[in-house]
């Protein structure tokens, strides 16, 4: 037998292969190069200081990512790999060009997946998490990234829990002062330590919101203003509770239907306390930065519409059979409107209703009865009420709890369903329009929703198609406010709402007359109206609400924090860090009823009493405590992991500032002016949470000096997906898409089957429900790491969806044997690479390859760079001996893609280090890249009448001599004498007979 092992790598390690490029040799090549990157530390990165530092970081930086994966118990299916082997080839090129390249890998390792399969099974959820960590670093191994081994983590880390909580702390130690200058020059309004709120609060330069005086607060009032104030707060609102999953949900995380995101249970409104986060602070910071970074516009897009930033007025309404002073705060973007309202609606929940707590599934007739005892309301109907007002109920208070009774089972999205008819009841109260004086009577519907804005709107329906439909059903006025311009009175409301622009009518009072003007001439003036008066102000609002932070699970960081027996909250000090979770047996939320939206989320750490209650002394002597029994949500540990990847060994702090400068402070001379990683690659489904959540973090660690960025990602790229093939038979059942045939059907379209009956096909996502998963490790063992590689690469654009085709892979295995027999003899392993210069034809093209590979590699366009790599390769292919600088040359631009093979050769043609820091191929000789010849085309009056292959570098003169000379000219003028040409060289004369 002859020895093939790959030599350079573990020679004389592996058993005896054929020379052929096979499947088994490939696998021989791969886990030995592998294998040796490891030992070499071939892909480390060196930091500027600490644990990590070294002679590479005096080079030009380059920090990429992948959006890290959640270790799930399937492990990968070949579609996860996409984005991995994306950032690879640009991790492996770019070192290439001399740059220190960060790049590694970790892992989102919390969640109720792993939470779930505690529950189920006993089984720690850190025993099963691990486990499946260790799986996917043996896939993600097994393929060849490029990863920096030192630098991975998991979110369950022990020292990464320690910073998760740290910077919990700085956010809880903060508050947002609008008058704060930022540190990027960008305006004012960022978040400064509590103790600044504190000493502004004594000097009066900040006031008590209830307008108390502050010298006058007790020391447990006094902290309760300052945790008001704080970025991280605890508040009693509507929350979304999903038994199904035992646990609160963020907004993002409920789909339009009402559903948890995570196993599409049923979806409730509670009101609960939990811990939030003052994202909505940043709402404008949010929007703006987005024109400094290099990111998708529909991603951008996504993102301002999720904040949906809107100026207008906040306006009062006094109610006053709510009882004295009671008045009802509307926010609206159309002030101008103002004389137009002729009713408002408030949410079921409103305060201003009184009753037991709304948010509860009032049923029975006992409850609806209880709570119409105790709503604030009038006893009666008013006078001259409608019936259609009362929902054939006696008294408002009868109306109000039953209405809300209804409200209270229905869910959020059927409530804002925008097809859905709009109904409500009245109340009995009436608001008092500030511009006007008009009555105006206040509704209870449910489609207004107490968790956005005020709880409460006015409705104009002359101007608003749904408060027309909604008046127009229950008999109230419309006032026409608005007109075109050509016919301000020509509108006709019995039609419908008119919706568009124009001049403003009907709005004149006294000293306040907006008529005729335009509508931001019109908000204008009306906004300055109210607010000389006190009735209005000019507000900002958004789509956008605050970050629900906690969760009743187990499998959660912890929060650093402790309750007091007077219900005061303390943060723990730095060094009581980490707070780790404790051991229990249990799991499962305390005690609740899937299907039952009463039952109560009580976290499962609520059950560990010897954890729960501690004694401590936090500088007032030991006293007992009850730590926090919430944990915090899995978007946590995913919001500051780059940082963490760039000094990962830190024991002192997050991240040391050099590290951070170094990796993402901000590089102007690049266009870089808030800093961040160079490249950020991920699937667009993250373009809201994941995204948005990190860049406040982000903020707020920038306002407090910790890091130099003001953005953590400049550049974004939103990777497409592996799609694949699924077929179901006659009873719409799936069936294994690796056993189904296709042949060619009599019309010529392929007709599929499955044991020989016909199948359907259909197109989507992978997923072993329908038995069309494909694994890496399948490919690995069928074709090589390298083969799978090339093919994904090359199935399309990196940033389009492509469909899986097993069979399609034998392309790129075909393209790697071609390249290792054109260096390599099959049938004796030697070299068939010759030494002599290479022919003018070959060296033509490997100069215009190598330009135009390395533009596709910087583009992210690999696909196409795979493209002009086999064109090489077969040209190659056909020469009786490969010359060396053609061959090595293909090999170093082969290598992002195909690295192990790429190794390999680079090893037998006699290289002892490995290519990865090989500088990638440069055209010395710039004559190289002129076309050898080009098409001029030659025009009599217009029209071609001949073609001429000419030098690139013709002259104009030269081209005009050979134009009128060429056959088809000569004939076409006939003796005729020419009175104008136009050279255009070298592709196009125009000649303009006499």
């Amino acid at each position: 037998m002859t020895d093939t092992t790959p030599q350079g790598a573990s020679q004389g390690a592996a058993e005896a292969t054929p020379y052929r490029y096979t499947a088994a040799l490939a696998d021989s090549i791969e886990t030995a190069w592998q294998d040796r990157w490891e030992a070499e530390g071939t892909f480390r990165a060196d930091n500027p200081v600490g644990d990590l530092a070294g002679p590479g970081a005096a080079q030009e930086k380059f920090f990429l990512l992948d959006m890290f994966p959640y270790p799930s118990g399937k492990g990968l299916h070949v579609g996860h790999p996409l984005g991995y082997i994306a950032t690879d080839v640009v991790a492996r090129f770019t070192r290439m060009t001399g740059r220190n390249v960060l790049y590694t890998m970790g892992y989102d390792a919390f969640g109720l997946p792993a939470e779930q399969y505690a529950v189920t099974t006993g089984q720690h959820p850190r025993i099963s998490t691990e486990a499946n960590i260790a799986n996917m670093r043996r896939q993600l191994r097994r393929l060849g990234l490029s990863h920096d081994p030192r630098r991975s983590l998991a979110t369950i880390d022990v020292d990464y829990v320690r910073w998760t909580q740290w910077i919990f702390l700085q956010i809880f130690n903060s508050w947002f002062d609008p008058a704060a200058p930022r540190r990027d020059g960008r305006g004012t309004g960022a978040a400064r330590p509590v103790s600044e709120l504190r000493e502004k609060l004594a000097r009066g330069e900040v006031a008590v919101p209830d307008g108390r005086d502050w010298a006058g607060l007790s020391a447990a009032e006094q902290a309760g203003v300052i945790d008001s104030f704080r970025l991280a707060y605890v508040s009693s609102a509507p929350v979304n509770w999903c038994p199904g999953l035992g646990t609160v949900l963020a907004n993002e995380e409920v789909t339009a239907e009402g559903r948890s995101e995570r196993g599409n249970f049923p979806v409730f409104k509670r009101n609960l306390r939990q811990w939030m986060m003052r994202i909505t602070a940043y709402g404008d910071r949010l929007a703006e930065d987005l024109d400094t970074v290099d990111w998708p516009e529909k991603v951008k897009l996504m993102q301002r519409n999720w904040i949906g930033r809107s100026e207008g007025a906040q306006v009062a309404f006094a109610v006053p059979g709510a009882g004295q002073g009671a008045e009802l705060e509307v926010y609206t973007t159309r002030p101008d409107t103002l004389f137009g309202a002729t009713f408002m609606v408030v949410a079921p929940e409103h305060p201003i209703l009184g009753g037991i707590d709304s948010s509860a599934s009032v049923r029975s007739p006992e409850e609806i009865a209880q709570d119409a005892a105790a709503l604030s309301v009038p006893a009666a109907w008013p006078q001259g009420t409608r019936e259609a007002w009362t929902g054939g109920h006696a008294t408002p208070a009868q109306a109000v709890a039953a209405y809300r009774a209804r409200a209270a089972a229905t869910t959020e999205a059927d409530r804002t369903d925008e097809g859905r008819v709009k109904t409500g009841v009245f109340t009995g109260l009436f608001g008092i329009n500030p511009v006007n004086g008009e009555q105006v009577p206040v509704f209870v519907a449910d489609y207004v929703l107490m968790g956005y804005g005020t709880g409460a709107v006015m409705a104009v329906p002359a101007h608003d198609e749904r408060d027309h439909a909604f008046a127009t059903a229950y008999g109230v006025d419309m006032i026409q406010t608005i007109g075109p311009v050509e016919d301000p009175d020509g509108v006709d409301l019995s039609q419908g709402a008119y919706t568009g622009d124009g001049v403003v009518v009907n709005s004149a009072r006294g000293d306040l007359d907006i008529n005729g003007m335009g509508k931001e001439e019109a908000k204008a003036a009306m906004i300055d109206w109210l607010e000389a008066r006190g009735a209005g102000r000019r507000a900002v609002t958004y789509r956008l609400r605050d970050w629900l932070f906690s969760r009743q699970r187990y499998w959660g960081e912890p929060f650093p924090i402790v309750w007091d027996e007077e219900g005061g909250v303390h943060a723990l000090p730095e060094s009581m860090l980490p707070v780790e979770l404790p051991e229990v047996t249990d799991y499962s939320p305390r005690s609740y009823d899937p299907d039952d939206a009463e039952s109560s989320p009580e976290p499962p750490l609520g059950k560990a009493a010897d954890w729960v209650e501690v004694e401590l002394d936090l500088g007032e002597g030991p006293r007992t405590y009850r730590r926090e029994t919430n944990t915090m949500p899995q978007w946590a540990g995913s919001c500051w992991y780059e940082m963490r990847y760039a000094d990962p060994t830190n024991e002192d702090a997050l991240i040391d500032p050099a590290n951070e400068a170094y990796w993402m402070g901000p590089r102007p001379e690049a266009g870089n002016t808030s800093g961040g990683t160079d490249l950020y690659v991920g699937g667009v489904e993250h373009a809201v949470l994941h995204l948005l959540y990190s860049r406040f973090w982000h903020k707020v660690l920038f306002d407090l000096g910790v890091v130099s960025s003001s953005e953590p990602y400049h550049r974004l790229f939103n990777q497409g997906y592996v799609q694949a093939y699924a077929y179901t038979d006659a009873r719409g059942q799936y069936v294994p898409a690796e056993e189904v045939v296709e042949e060619a059907g009599q019309d010529g379209e392929p007709v599929f089957t499955w044991r020989g009956e016909p199948v359907r096909r259909e197109y989507g996502k992978m997923g072993k429900s329908l038995k069309n998963i494909v694994t890496p490790d399948e490919m690995y063992e069928a074709y090589g790491a390298d083969t799978f590689r090339v093919y994904e690469m090359s199935m399309g654009p990196l940033d389009v969806d492509r469909p899986w085709e097993t069979r399609a892979v034998v392309g790129a295995q075909r393209f790697l044997q071609r390249l290792w027999r054109n260096a390599v003899d099959e049938s004796t392993g030697e070299l068939r690479v010759g030494e002599e210069p290479a022919d003018e034809a070959t060296r033509r093209l490997v100069a215009r390859t190598i330009v135009g590979v390395r533009e596709d590699y910087e583009g992210m366009r690999l696909n196409t760079a795979i493209a002009k790599l086999i064109v090489l390769n077969n040209h190659l292919t056909g020469l009786e001996t490969v010359p060396r600088e053609a061959i090595e040359a293909l090999v170093l631009m082969t290598a992002p893609v195909a690295p192990h093979i790429a190794e390999e050769l680079w090893s037998r043609l006699g290289h002892e280090a490995s290519l990865a820091r090989e500088p990638f191929p440069e055209v010395e000789d710039a004559s190289l890249l002129r076309a050898e010849e080009v098409t001029c085309v030659v025009q009599v009056k217009g029209k071609v009448r001949d073609r001429l292959q000419v030098d690139p570098g013709i002259s104009a003169e030269e081209l005009e001599r050979l134009a009128l000379a060429a056959p088809g000219v000569v004939r076409t003028l006939d003796g005729r004498g020419v009175r104008k040409v136009i050279v255009r060289a070298p592709g196009l004369v125009s000649i303009v007979p006499e």
